[in-house]
């Protein structure tokens, strides 16, 4: 299992949108682009695949870290974040259904 394969399966893990695993390396001051990262979760062979180094996996895990439990003087609950950020993402994915309400069919009328 290379750096790549553990980058892959933290972001479904965690389901994380490039633009969220950005502003986590943002937080260890380690600039990266949204199309870095997709260089990195595509397949081997792909013509525009990259190897995720270690200096980048490392920031990334620093970073998380970071995201999920705080510092020492704003300490987070890392259960209160992972359902926070999966709120949002179905929020945004699942559309919601109206509801309904039956209205009597037309012609027959109640007496």
């Amino acid at each position: 299992m290379n750096n790549n394969d553990v980058l892959k399966k933290l972001r479904v893990a965690l389901m994380l949108r490039d633009d969220e695993i950005v502003d986590i390396l943002k937080g260890v001051d380690f600039k990266i682009s949204k199309s870095e990262i997709g260089a990195f979760c595509r397949r081997e062979g792909h013509p525009k695949y990259m190897e995720c180094g270690d200096q980048v996996l490392r920031n990334f895990l620093n970073g998380l870290v970071l995201h999920l439990r705080g510092t020492k003087e704003n300490p987070k609950y890392p259960g209160d974040v992972l359902k926070s950020g999966s709120q949002q993402s179905t929020s945004k994915s699942v559309p919601t259904k109206k509801s309904t309400v039956p209205y009597p069919k037309k012609g027959k009328k109640k007496s």
